[in-house]
């Protein structure tokens, strides 16, 4: 194993390398910031965005940032809040704070911090819970999404709460439980040793005491990524196909241009898991068709993987008609199943007032009452 000097000196140049990233990636925005989300053990702060007019009932995608980012500038770069306006849906962009991480990394190799219940994964949680309760949304259509660190740690959460997503997308990530120290996250980013296929479904499972219906995945890559080997992304869709009860080849594969895909589908014929792979394309978001704007890991390879994942968790129009809004339905076999609120929970929903500030007298209190009735919260 690497010694930890070279480890630390390897983060350091990384660091020094990107140092500059950050501040390009802070775009000016119309996020608004999250507070009052419980007791946030992995001390994350948060930024949302609620489209005008948006309906009762709205889907809500999470998305997390990568590393030296943050959630304004991916915000910016992805194109995602202009997607939500366009769609109807609501977003979440927890962030990580240098106190955590000095390169603004979400902690996905810590078990502290992804293990259900602690950490940075319990703070996520508690964002998703006081969004929903605060704006009403649909808990059958909470989604998320990350990039590289953001989507290792967006694997750590649909394993941990698989019960609470009907979908993710990982976009240069890495599966859930390949690491859990510094030295072992670098191999796992080169693509050296890790665990088995067996050994990461056994992590899946064993993340949760959830049994199904799982959360359909959509796996995104560059072939020529140097800082997660593009191996990671065969390494994921092998993890989900054991929970899935899916066959190791894929039910389809086909390609347009640099964009490579499988598909693996159920029975029914509903898509399950999907990889793109993007010929030629380094480590970062796959960008293009208007939506979104390149920077430092935000990637024009005319590929807008933003569009694409909303349109396969069918929250989105194709491009074609992305003029006509619409409101898709996920089929409900590929919804979690609905969980029924405590009591206190139920009234909490009712009680609390759609689009309030979370400065207002009272406010606090009933989203802290609806995290404990979750279960969120002591």
């Amino acid at each position: 194993m690497r010694k930890i000097s070279d480890t630390i000196a390897r983060l350091a140049a990384l660091r020094a390398r990107h140092a500059t990233h950050t501040a390009d990636l802070g775009a000016s925005d119309h996020l608004q910031t999250l507070a009052d989300f419980g007791t946030n053990p992995g001390g994350l702060g948060a930024k949302f965005y609620i489209p005008n007019d948006l309906s009762k009932g709205a889907p809500l995608v999470v998305v997390l940032h990568g590393c030296t980012q943050n959630a304004a500038g991916y915000n910016h770069h992805s194109g995602w809040s202009q997607l939500a306006g366009e769609a109807g849906f609501a977003l979440l962009f927890p962030e990580q704070q240098r106190g955590n991480n000095p390169n603004l990394c979400f902690n996905w190799f810590q078990p502290g911090d992804t293990k259900r219940g602690s950490g940075e994964a319990l703070s996520i949680r508690q964002l998703i819970e006081t969004m929903v309760v605060t704006h009403g949304l649909d808990r059958r259509r909470i989604f998320i999404t990350g990039l590289s660190a953001g989507g290792a740690m967006a694997a750590a959460m649909l394993a941990t709460y698989p019960e609470v997503f009907a979908g993710g997308a990982l976009i240069a990530g890495l599966p859930y439980g390949s690491a859990t120290t510094i030295p072992e996250a670098f191999d796992r980013m080169r693509g050296h040793g890790g665990p088995s296929e067996q050994d990461l479904q056994r992590a899946l499972r064993g993340a949760s005491d959830h049994r199904g219906p799982w959360p359909r995945i959509s796996i995104w890559h560059g072939a020529a990524d140097h800082t997660v080997s593009p191996f990671n992304a065969e390494a994921i869709a092998g993890q989900w196909r054991g929970v899935h009860r899916l066959e190791k080849a894929p039910t389809r594969r086909e390609a347009a241009g640099p964009h490579a895909k499988q598909v693996w589908r159920n029975g029914a014929g509903e898509a399950l898991i999907e990889i793109n792979m993007i010929t030629g394309m380094g480590h970062g978001t796959p960008l293009g068709n208007g939506l979104g704007a390149p920077g430092p890991y935000m990637i024009d390879v005319g590929i807008a993987s933003t569009r694409e994942i909303a349109q396969f968790w069918g929250l989105a129009a194709t491009e074609e008609s992305a003029s006509r809004k619409s409101r898709p339905q996920v089929p409900v076999s590929q919804r979690p199943r609905p969980q029924s609120p405590a009591p206190a929970m139920e009234n909490a929903l009712h009680q609390f007032p759609r689009h309030t500030e979370s400065g207002q007298p009272g406010v606090k209190k009933i989203i802290e009452d609806a995290l404990r009735a979750a279960g969120l919260m002591l």
